[in-house]
């Protein structure tokens, strides 16, 4: 089963600890998650459910290319890691 982080940055706001999901996609992943913790979805995703523009998520370390859908695959023992982008000056 796909496992998923978020990063502590992400946890100071709401409580989405490491957890694994079902799904062959970061859609159907995040979904399970977010089905269990809706306070985390509304944080990562947007009203009309792509990620949210100061989110970004990797799979296997790589960056996802679907921000809309979600719908980059992932394997059964694949990583997603939940990021809150951050910028400075």
């Amino acid at each position: 089963m796909p496992k998923v982080s978020f990063t502590p940055n992400i946890q100071r706001h709401v409580l989405c600890p490491d957890t694994e999901a079902p799904g062959s996609s970061v859609r159907e992943v995040l979904d399970n998650v977010f089905a269990e913790n809706p306070r985390a979805r509304s944080y990562v995703l947007d009203d009309q459910g792509g990620l949210r523009k100061h989110m970004t998520i990797f799979v296997d370390g790589e960056t996802i290319c679907d921000r809309v859908r979600l719908s980059d695959r992932v394997g059964p023992h694949g990583m997603i890691r939940v990021f809150q982008a951050l910028s400075g000056g």
